[in-house]
């Protein structure tokens, strides 16, 4: 069954992370939410994708900007379902998703083992699968699944 997937993450290594699920994204219709960097433009250079504002972290004129975004995103775009490896500009994403009638996937990030990640606790009570990749990490995050590593 072919989805509107969002996929939603920084650049670097977290869209690394979802780039390595592309036999699973590339089947679905998709739209992608990262930064202006050299390596997303590289990675998504045939991909449909809406540049998010960076820096995120502590950034609340950031966090305004990518909230707006989100709104204006979800709303043309109608997606099924939110997928993000994080960071901090999946939150507002993650948080209107039910507005939208979207489920939404996090995949807690691979190189995370002994802490949660911030954008993992902000998201988490807005997801509806929390997938970690390590059975530490199952730990820090009640009623996640293990998925296994990705790459």
């Amino acid at each position: 069954m072919q989805m509107k997937v969002l996929l939603v993450c920084s650049s670097g290594g977290h869209l690394t992370q979802l780039m390595c699920l592309r036999p699973w994204w590339e089947e679905h219709e998709r739209q992608w939410v990262t930064f202006d960097t050299d390596d997303a433009v590289s990675k998504l250079r045939d991909e449909d994708v809406v540049w998010a504002h960076h820096p995120t972290t502590r950034n609340l004129p950031n966090l305004a900007r990518n909230t707006r975004l989100a709104w204006r995103t979800m709303s043309s775009f109608q997606p099924d379902l939110v997928v993000t490896t994080g960071a901090a500009v999946a939150v507002p994403f993650f948080w209107m998703h039910r507005k939208f009638h979207a489920s939404t996937i996090y995949l807690e990030v691979f190189d995370r083992i002994d802490s949660p990640t911030l954008t993992g606790r902000l998201c988490r009570p807005a997801t509806d699968l929390f997938l970690v990749q390590w059975p530490e990490q199952q730990e820090l995050y009640r009623s996640s699944v293990l998925l296994g590593k990705v790459w």
